[in-house]
C-alpha cells in the first residue's frame, strides 16, 4: 500500500541569500515550526553577489504574488535589496529607513512590510559577552566589514552608555563606509568613528595598537561565503580582546587564528552561532507576527544546540 504523500505546509517563508544551503536553519526550521505551531516551510532562495537591481525587485515582487509566502529572511543582500526594491514595500520600520537595509520582510493583510533586525540582533548579541561597562576604560573596536551587519553593530555600540572611545570599521567598499558613515556618525557624539579601506591601514600594526580589552570584529564574510580571513596569519590579537567572528559555519580562519592565541592573549573568543539565533527568531517572530520573549528564544536555542552543523 503507497504511503500517503504529505501535506503541504500551510505557510512558506523564504531565505533570500548568496549560498543558503549549507546553512543549519534548514534543519532547524521544521522543528522550530513545529514548536512554535506555525505549519510552515523554508524554502531557499539565492541570489549571486553583485547580482543586478532587477534581481532583487524580480524576487521580492515574486515572494509578493505567492499567496502562501508570509515572509522572508534577508541576509548578505540587506542594503542591495532595500536600495534595489524600497518602493515595493509599503512600510520599513524606522531601523530599515536609517540603516538602509532590509533583513525581514512579511506580508500582511496585503502589504508588504519590511524591517532592519540587525541592530536588535547585534545589541542582543553584544550584550551576553560584554558587561554594561567594558569599554570604560578605553577599550576601543576594529570591525573588519562594514555592510548591513557592520553598520548595525556600529549603530547599537556608538549609543552604549559606555560608548567605545574609537570606533573603526574597514571595507573593501567605498560606498559601503560612506554609507555606515552616514548612518553610525550621528549617533557617535562620544566616540572617534574611522572608515578605511584595506589600503589605508596596515592590519597588523593596527592590532598590535589597540588597548587591551578592546574588541575585534570579523563582519566580512570572509571564512563563511569565502574562504580566507581579513586579518594576516602573522597577526596578533591585543591582550585581553574580545574576538567575535560573525560567522558559525565555513572554512573560520579568523576564528581558528583567534582560537590560536585564546589562552596567551587572554582572549574571549566568540563565534556567530548566537548571532545566527538572535537574527532567525527575530525575523520569525516579525514574519509570523508572534512573541518571542528571551525564555522562548532559549527554548528554540537549546533545540538547535542538538542539531547544529
Amino acid at each position: 500500500m503507497p504511503t500517503a504523500a504529505r501535506p503541504s505546509a500551510l505557510h512558506r517563508m523564504r531565505f533570500v541569500g548568496a549560498d543558503t544551503g549549507k546553512s543549519s536553519i534548514l534543519t532547524l526550521f521544521p522543528v522550530w515550526s513545529q514548536m512554535l505551531g506555525l505549519d510552515a516551510e523554508l524554502l531557499p532562495l539565492d541570489i549571486p553577489i553583485g547580482a543586478p537591481a532587477g534581481r532583487f525587485r524580480d524576487a521580492v515582487t515574486a515572494m509578493r504574488s505567492d499567496g502562501q509566502c508570509v515572509g522572508a529572511l534577508v541576509t548578505t543582500h540587506k542594503i542591495s535589496l532595500y536600495a534595489a526594491a524600497r518602493d515595493l514595500f509599503d512600510e520599513v520600520d524606522p531601523f530599515g529607513t536609517e540603516c538602509g537595509e532590509v533583513s525581514s520582510i512579511a506580508f500582511r493583510d496585503g502589504r508588504t512590510l519590511g524591517a532592519a533586525k540587525d541592530p536588535i540582533t547585534a545589541g542582543l548579541s553584544l550584550r551576553e559577552f560584554l558587561s554594561d561597562n567594558h569599554f570604560a576604560d578605553g577599550a576601543q573596536v576594529l570591525c573588519l566589514g562594514a555592510g548591513g551587519a557592520g553598520t548595525a553593530i556600529g549603530w547599537y555600540l556608538a549609543q552604549r552608555r559606555d560608548a567605545p572611545s574609537r570606533l573603526t570599521f574597514v571595507d573593501t567598499a567605498a560606498d559601503r563606509l560612506d554609507h555606515l558613515a552616514a548612518v553610525v556618525a550621528p549617533h557617535a557624539t562620544r566616540s572617534t568613528l574611522e572608515t578605511l579601506r584595506p589600503d589605508e591601514v596596515d592590519i597588523s600594526a593596527r592590532l598590535g595598537a589597540l588597548p587591551s580589552g578592546s574588541v575585534v570584529i570579523n563582519a566580512t564574510g570572509m571564512g563563511k561565503e569565502r574562504p580566507g580571513s581579513p586579518v594576516p596569519g602573522s597577526a596578533v590579537f591585543p591582550a585581553d580582546a574580545v574576538v567575535w567572528d560573525l560567522n558559525y559555519r565555513g572554512s573560520l580562519e579568523f576564528l581558528v587564528h583567534a582560537r590560536t592565541q585564546e589562552q596567551d592573549r587572554r582572549l574571549t573568543v566568540v563565534d556567530g552561532w548566537r548571532y545566527f539565533i538572535h537574527g532567525w527568531t527575530q525575523v520569525i517572530a516579525e514574519v509570523f507576527g508572534i512573541p518571542m520573549p528571551p525564555e522562548r528564544v532559549e527554548e528554540l536555542a537549546a533545540a538547535a544546540d542538538g542539531l547544529r552543523r
